[in-house]
């Protein structure tokens, strides 16, 4: 074929066969991260979830989620005791509303471990959960010591994935709602998908010719 074409919502995406594109992907889903609570996965602080039928029936037809939910990750119950940011914003503390319980060691330390685990995925994007303190890329308050909200941070996975992975895509569901930004995180997960398999297949054939 002279060209692949994937349509998404009223996007298309044609990548030429001859930059060696997507020829060999055509028929496979795309590994996408996503925070469990997305796909209806009951794992929230108060048991529920916030399954976004966008993703899990149309984006699901062309990606494979790989799902992640760092706090029941980490070992916290459901239900549990919701948590927030703390300090500063740039290093923000992960803690209990309440009792004030202090997890961000213990979250650092999962997050680290998990992200070791992902890179072998070969992710071409993440979706997170808008405004969670493990999860939101944008709109997470940060509250000060006299608990008064103050600056808006990352959270605590997120921030690390971006920072461990800073050429993914990432976006969270609601900006997927905006058609430009939607888009262009579709857009930028084929191109960094392009790159893989490219990196792939170069891999492939210098071990061939040795």
């Amino acid at each position: 074929m002279p060209f692949v074409i994937i349509e998404l919502d009223k996007y298309k995406y044609v990548y030429q066969d001859r930059f060696g594109i997507w020829q060999n992907w055509k028929m496979d889903k795309i590994k996408i991260g996503i925070s469990s609570c997305l796909l209806g996965e009951k794992v929230r602080y108060d048991g529920g979830h916030k399954l976004d039928r966008y993703i899990t029936e149309t984006l699901g037809k062309y990606f494979d989620w790989i799902s992640v939910c760092p706090e029941v990750g980490y070992g916290l119950p459901v239900p549990r005791e919701s948590m927030r940011l703390a300090g500063e914003p740039d290093s923000p503390r992960l803690v209990t509303v309440n009792t004030k319980v202090d997890h961000t060691e213990g979250m650092m330390e999962w997050t680290k471990k998990k992200l070791r685990k992902l890179e072998k995925e070969e992710l071409c994007g993440f979706i997170f959960k808008s405004k969670s303190p493990s999860c939101g890329i944008g709109c997470v308050t940060v509250y000060m010591p006299s608990g008064m909200p103050g600056r808006q941070g990352l959270g605590v996975f997120a921030g690390n994935f971006i920072q461990r992975f800073p050429f993914i895509p990432v976006i969270d569901e609601g900006d997927l709602q905006d058609p430009e930004l939607r888009g262009n995180f579709l857009r930028n997960i084929f191109v960094y998908g392009g790159f893989l398999f490219q990196r792939s297949r170069s891999s492939d054939q210098g071990a061939f010719s040795r």
